[in-house]
């Protein structure tokens, strides 16, 4: 068959729905077409390609490695061939959903109180957002953007520094009135640490004292799946928590919580960052409108988005 006569981008339309809505049948009622026409089209475009880009079962659609390639290539074209027809149209307001994953730490603080101003600003756009300290497969979980917190993994994801915070011990007065302050390193082994249960969660907690530098195991009775439900237990003198300085900052001006052991915190940073699929320019004008906005307002090392009073956000 000649290349006139395929709709490439057509094709590639419906494949990038099919991989960010998870499925033929929703693929299909996005596209107005009927579940088998585009199981029939992905058939059709494989076999041209002449390589499988989904393993299907029952129960879901996986993109396999040339599938996750040709899905990043095809979001860069479709965002291309957008552009183009906006110059054309001379139409440029972003439209469209984008779908957000962030921690739940910087969702609470950061996220959540901006979304009214991005929404005003872009009438156009719907966001899809969910909260959570696990680590999302962005293709898998059609995400646009994730943001993320520490060090990040080799991959072929693009990234945007957001900022970077101090980690901060901290108790409850009531807790440590019961327990004591402890003076060194060493004293913490007699308190309940709370720890994360999240893979990304480091195996202890860094120190530096005499000296020296250590990482003091976490040892406590209680976990939790993410930074909020820590700061929750720590405010309720539960234990001790090793959290983002701007999730305690306004805590600690107020007396609820009290910080430990500063002289002993080995000043690591803990860097922020959006990441997405697409190199340069090449996202949807949705997701560089919200990456860009996001960018311009957020300075995690602060206490709160900039413009907002200091207790906005707060848990």
């Amino acid at each position: 068959m000649a290349r006139l006569e395929v709709n490439r981008s057509g094709e590639l339309e419906v494949f990038v729905r099919v991989v960010e809505l998870g499925g033929f049948s929703a693929a299909a009622r996005a596209c107005g077409m009927t579940p088998s026409a585009v199981s029939k089209l992905v058939a059709r475009l494989e076999q041209r390609l002449a390589t499988r880009l989904l393993n299907r079962s029952t129960r879901q659609l996986r993109l396999t490695a040339e599938g996750c390639l040709f899905y990043e290539s095809g979001v860069r074209i479709l965002a291309e061939l957008d552009q183009a027809e906006r110059c054309a149209s001379q139409h440029s307001a972003p439209r469209g959903r984008v779908r957000v994953n962030a921690n739940v730490p910087f969702g609470h603080h950061f996220l959540l109180p901006l979304v009214p101003q991005f929404l005003e600003r872009h009438p156009g756009v719907t966001l899809d957002i969910v909260l959570t300290d696990e680590v999302v497969d962005l293709l898998e979980q059609r995400t646009d953007v994730a943001v993320r917190a520490g060090p990040l993994k080799s991959s072929n994801l693009m990234a945007r520094k957001l900022g970077q915070t101090r980690m901060v011990i901290v108790g409850a007065p009531a807790y440590l009135e019961r327990h004591g302050m402890p003076l060194d390193p060493e004293q913490l082994r007699t308190h309940n640490l709370l720890g994360a249960n999240y893979v990304r969660s480091q195996s202890g907690w860094p120190l530096r004292h005499a000296g020296a530098d250590l990482v003091l195991p976490v040892t406590g009775n209680t976990q939790a799946s993410d930074g909020a439900a820590l700061h929750s237990l720590v405010l309720a003198g539960v234990g001790l928590a090793r959290l983002a300085a701007f999730q305690v900052r306004d805590d600690i001006a107020a007396g609820r919580l009290l910080p430990v052991l500063e002289a002993c915190n080995p000043g690591d940073l803990e860097q922020v960052h959006a990441v997405y699929v697409g190199q340069g320019g090449h996202q949807p004008l949705r997701v560089r409108a919200f990456l860009d906005f996001l960018a311009a307002r957020v300075d995690v090392g602060s206490a709160s988005p900039q413009g907002l009073p200091a207790s906005a956000g707060s848990t």
